[in-house]
């Protein structure tokens, strides 16, 4: 499983988010997207921790949580929608129809 926490500040690093999330136990994998224009970072994280329970405390407890003057949104990530190749989400193209 992996956890979504959205709204971040724009500075914030891989390391400040193993920090804040190691409370809750270890922290496999945190992945913090950037804009390929600036390289900043998007505002949004992935953080992937080694229990489901683990997950479930650091989500219940930090969903809206107040954090480097942000109000946190945390929750279970879903899946990424698949891409046709035609710039297209889903499993139908354009010509299908």
């Amino acid at each position: 499983m992996s956890i979504y926490v959205g709204n971040l500040s724009y500075d914030v690093t891989q390391d400040d988010l193993t920090e804040v999330f190691a409370e809750y136990g270890t922290v496999t994998r945190v992945s913090v997207p950037k804009d390929r224009e600036t390289g900043r970072p998007r505002g949004f994280a992935f953080v992937e921790m080694e229990s489901d329970s683990n997950e479930d405390s650091a989500i219940e407890t930090l969903d809206g949580a107040e954090w480097m003057g942000r109000s946190m949104k945390v929750n279970k990530a879903r899946p990424r929608e698949r891409s046709n190749g035609n710039g297209n989400r889903g499993d139908y193209s354009r010509s299908s129809f």
